[in-house]
């Protein structure tokens, strides 16, 4: 599992933004910025739905207001899904990377085997990097939302 202080995985996303579809580095998304990223097990689920990415909503000026240069939420979906999800949360401030084939949350070493319910997935969790480099890491314990919510990450700000 990546840890504090080290680099993220090179890699690339696919995004859907009200421009079009569009191809994304992690350099341009890490390099010289301030970033918070989350990552949820699934686009539609009720914890992520109702609780996680809602509160990186609500917060979202706030953590701009700290120096935050990016917002981005990952999950192991398509591009079409993310998009829609991001619409109908209204979360316009927040990039949504979808990692279809879980090939960077494997590289992260935090993805999660679901089995039928829904194969490869991300675990919950939220890190802070800045240029790169992991400055914090925050992963759940299995079923938990304590420790990856925008207000925790937040106090790291």
């Amino acid at each position: 599992m990546i840890a504090i202080g080290q680099p993220l995985p090179a890699g690339e996303f696919t995004i859907i933004t009200d421009e079009g579809r569009q191809t994304l580095d992690t350099r341009a998304l890490f390099a010289g910025k301030k970033v918070v990223l989350f990552a949820v097990p699934g686009a539609f689920t009720p914890t992520c739905s109702n609780a996680h990415l809602p509160g990186y909503v609500v917060l979202a000026d706030e953590f701009t207001a700290r120096g935050v240069d990016a917002l981005y939420c990952l999950s192991v979906n398509d591009a079409f899904v993310m998009k829609a999800w991001r619409d109908a949360q209204g979360a316009q401030a927040i990039t949504m990377l979808a990692d279809g084939d879980a090939s960077w949350t494997r590289a992260l070493g935090l993805e999660k085997e679901t089995g039928a319910f829904g194969g490869v997935r991300a675990q919950r969790f939220a890190l802070i990097a800045e240029d790169g480099v992991v400055r914090a890491l925050r992963v759940e314990a299995p079923g938990k939302f304590e420790v990856s919510d925008a207000a925790s990450l937040l106090t790291l700000v």
